[in-house]
C-alpha cells in the first residue's frame, strides 16, 4: 500500500486553486503573533472576488477524499478578541481554515474579516443574524443569506461560495433556496466536538482529533475561549497522525469521483445550539 505523507498532502494542496484564496498570500510557521495583519498580508481589493466553481452546488457533511486531509471550520465570528488569537495560532502553524461568519459581526469588525481573507483563509456565509432558517419565511430567508454575502463581499472583496445554516437547521425548502437561489454549497460537518457546551479545552481537542478522517469537515466556534485554547493541540495531534489541512473549497476541489447517489449527503441530526456572544 502506498503511504501518503504529510509532505505529499501539503504539496497536493499547494497545487489546488482555492476559490477563496490568493496565490500570493503565504502562511509561515513560527511567525510572531500580532493582533493586526501579518506584515506580508494586505487587504484584498474588491476586484479580487473569486468566480463560482463550475460544478453544481450541493450539500456536504464530508468530502470524498482518500488523502489524509481535513478542513478546520469555525462558526459565529468574527469575535473581537478570540478570532485574532485564533488567526495568530493558525499563522504560526501554517494552517488555513474556513470561517463561517455572521453578517452583523462582519459589519461590526470589518478589519478582522479583512484579516481572515488577507492571511489566506476562506470566509463563508453563516447568515446575518444567526436564526434557524427552517423557521423563516421565504423573504426573510432570502435576506439572511443575501445580506451576508453582500457585506462579506463589500468588506473583504470576496464573494463566498458556500454557507452553513445556523444550528444545522436544514430542510428541503431551505436547502433548495440556498443551492438554487443563491448558488451556494451547503456545508455541514462530519465531527462536532460540542464546544458550545464548553466542556473544556482538552475535551474539545480529543473529540476533534478522534473525529478526524480523510475528507472530514471539523466543526468548531471561534467565540469560545476553550476552543481557541484547544486548537494548537488539535493541529499538533493531527499533524502527528499524518493529516494535512485545507479550506472547505480546497477540499471540494480535491473531491474524488463517486457514484451519483453518494454525492450529496443528508444533514446531521445534531444541532450546533450556539449562541452569539
Amino acid at each position: 500500500m502506498k503511504i501518503i505523507t504529510p509532505v505529499l498532502c501539503i504539496a497536493t494542496l499547494s497545487m489546488v486553486a482555492c476559490a477563496q484564496e490568493r496565490s500570493d498570500v503565504s502562511l509561515r510557521s513560527g511567525a510572531g503573533s500580532s493582533a493586526g495583519l501579518h506584515p506580508q498580508s494586505q487587504p484584498v481589493a474588491a476586484s479580487a472576488a473569486a468566480p463560482r466553481p463550475s460544478r453544481v452546488p450541493a450539500q456536504y457533511n464530508e468530502v470524498s477524499v482518500s488523502r489524509p486531509i481535513v478542513a478546520l471550520t469555525f462558526d459565529d465570528g468574527p469575535h473581537p478578541e478570540l478570532t485574532p488569537k485564533l488567526l495568530d495560532i493558525l499563522r504560526q502553524n501554517g494552517v488555513r481554515a474556513t470561517f463561517y461568519v455572521i453578517g452583523r459581526n462582519v459589519a461590526a469588525y470589518p478589519d478582522i474579516a479583512r484579516r481572515i481573507v488577507a492571511e489566506g483563509h476562506e470566509i463563508a456565509n453563516h447568515t446575518y443574524n444567526h436564526p434557524a432558517l427552517t423557521s423563516l419565511g421565504a423573504g426573510r430567508l432570502q435576506q439572511e443569506v443575501a445580506n451576508t454575502t453582500e457585506v462579506i463581499q463589500r468588506v473583504t472583496g470576496r464573494r463566498p461560495t458556500n454557507m452553513r445554516p445556523p444550528y444545522g437547521a436544514i430542510n428541503d425548502r431551505v436547502r433548495a433556496s440556498i443551492l438554487r437561489d443563491h448558488g451556494l454549497d451547503v456545508i455541514m460537518w462530519s465531527c462536532d466536538p460540542l464546544d458550545w457546551k464548553r466542556p473544556g479545552a482538552q475535551v474539545v481537542r480529543q473529540r476533534l482529533v478522534d473525529g478526524a478522517k480523510p475528507g472530514g469537515i471539523l466543526l468548531a466556534h471561534d467565540i469560545h475561549p476553550g476552543t481557541i485554547e484547544a486548537v494548537p493541540g488539535v493541529i499538533q495531534d493531527l499533524k502527528a497522525k499524518g493529516f494535512g489541512f485545507a479550506t472547505v473549497s480546497q477540499l471540494l476541489a480535491l473531491q474524488e469521483t463517486k457514484p451519483a447517489s453518494q454525492t450529496q449527503v443528508s444533514a446531521p441530526a445534531a444541532d450546533e445550539q450556539t449562541a452569539v456572544q
